[in-house]
């Protein structure tokens, strides 16, 4: 199933939203759902839900709104969470250790296979299930267990060479932790996560609302 037209982020981003909903919903054996009530519990219109939907195909059944059990495995098909992405987590300071320790992921479909950093006094500790490796075995890591995926967790000066070290392995995805803009080539899809921002968010919202 795929886009008629250029999709919104924003449209995506909700994607996720909804199907987080729906698994909720389908744990408390709801069979449907409305646009209504799917978009009151997200804060958002009936409106919004139907467009977002829409921009990639018809779901619902009139008179009956949308089977939950049916819109689930279409939303993570769109997603691309119905299949198994093996992940490797590029830093082992605190932040690393917890993403690679997060059990919850693999319920997503995203499993953390490697934890890597250069710091020798790192390499070659228990983080869960995982021991932390060198960087140098990065490549043949790379290639020997399939990964597709990259979370970078090094400090900003140093996540533009381990960010290129991951792309000269032949990792196509990169989620970026560090707080820096990287470079990467057109090939490669790379989407960045800054807490500093998201907090900012947070705090402009706050600062309306206690003001």
């Amino acid at each position: 199933m795929s886009a008629r037209r250029p999709v919104p982020k924003a449209a995506i981003f909700r994607l996720s939203l909804y199907l987080r909903e729906l698994e909720r919903l389908r744990a408390e054996t709801r069979e449907t759902v409305s646009s209504r009530e799917l978009g009151r519990a997200l804060n958002l219109t009936d409106a919004q839900v139907r467009k977002d939907l829409t921009y990639f195909g018809q779901f619902g059944h009139r008179g009956v709104g949308y089977r939950v059990s049916e819109l689930i495995p279409q939303l993570r098909h769109i997603l691309g969470t119905d299949r198994k992405w093996n992940v490797v987590v590029l830093g082992a300071g605190n932040l690393g250790r917890a993403l690679s320790a997060y059990r919850g992921f693999r319920n997503q479909g995203f499993n953390i296979v490697g934890l890597f950093d250069n710091d020798p006094a790192k390499i070659g500790q228990d983080v869960g299930d995982l021991t932390v490796e060198s960087m140098d075995a990065l490549s043949t890591t790379v290639q020997a267990r399939d990964v597709q995926i990259a979370i970078i967790c090094v400090p900003a000066e140093a996540a533009q060479t381990v960010t290129d070290l991951a792309l000269r392995s032949g990792i196509p995805g990169i989620f970026n932790f560090a707080p820096v803009t990287l470079e990467v080539p057109g090939s490669t899809v790379e989407v960045s996560e800054d807490l500093a921002i998201r907090l900012e968010q947070l705090t402009f919202d706050l600062s309306k609302l206690l003001s």
